[in-house]
């Protein structure tokens, strides 16, 4: 499937999301964001796609926001989904952002939505909105304290300044630091390592992870308990279980 600004290619069963708007800098507007949320619905409706990766045309992830578009009334956030269709969205698979050049603004908390990160060594990572008199609300002010030690965190978010993708990786905020035109290569490596797991076991790990944010134990043991339950009387926990006593991989139906 193609739009005019967002593009989609299935590798295997992962989906490979790309923002195409190079000329903008892959800004996210109204488009961008339509496009976002229809290819992030073919990645939860397809049973053959186990994994998504997102990352953005000719050497750049996104610079956010297209101002531009915003001063005519256009908005790049999406009812109940968030900024570029994503930043709220409660995807059931998992999500890898493959960043190359600019992750700036919204372009960083649409990676920040995702599972996993990416990043080229010359990647730049910003939330520069408190220089245009705004709060980087589409996830970054939210998350980032979560991610990353909370003086760290202030600062990226005071100061509003970048960091590369090589001072990224030492603050923990992503998983992989690769050559700069590598990113999507080594995303596709850790998507077909997440689609060899279980679909069920793998949206519950998602589940659990959200149900147990900033609440008491007890309550996250008790929404964990729920998901157990739900699981353990599925096929796949049974051919899990057959495949390790049989000695071969397992064969996973999702159901």
């Amino acid at each position: 499937m193609s739009t005019t600004e967002v593009r989609t290619e299935k590798i295997g069963s992962s989906l490979l999301i790309t923002i195409d708007r190079p000329k903008a800098r892959n800004a996210v507007n109204a488009a961008v964001a339509a496009g976002l949320a229809e290819a992030l619905d073919r990645l939860e409706t397809d049973p053959e796609l186990r994994a998504g990766i997102l990352t953005g045309a000719d050497g750049t992830f996104s610079a956010g926001m297209d101002l531009k578009a915003a001063l005519t009334g256009e908005s790049p956030s999406i009812e109940g989904r968030g900024f570029g269709g994503l930043t709220e969205a409660e995807l059931t698979k998992p999500l890898i952002a493959a960043v190359e050049g600019w992750a700036m603004g919204g372009g960083f908390e649409l990676a920040l939505g995702c599972d996993l990160i990416v990043a080229a060594e010359d990647a730049r990572f910003g939330l520069p909105e408190v220089k245009r008199g705004l709060v980087a609300a589409g996830g970054g002010v939210i998350r980032l304290p979560k991610r990353i030690p909370h003086h760290l965190a202030m600062e990226l978010l005071l100061t509003g300044e970048p960091v590369d993708g090589r001072r990224a990786g030492e603050l923990g905020l992503v998983n992989r630091v690769v050559p700069a035109g590598e990113t999507t290569a080594v995303a596709l490596q850790l998507a077909e390592q997440i689609a060899a797991n279980a679909p069920l076991a793998l949206a519950a790990v998602k589940k659990i992870v959200r149900a147990a944010d900033g609440v008491p134990d007890a309550e996250a043991f008790t929404a964990q308990k729920r998901e157990l339950a739900h699981l353990m009387g599925s096929q796949d926990v049974r051919e899990g279980m057959q495949a390790f006593a049989e000695r071969r991989d397992p064969v996973w139906q999702g159901k």
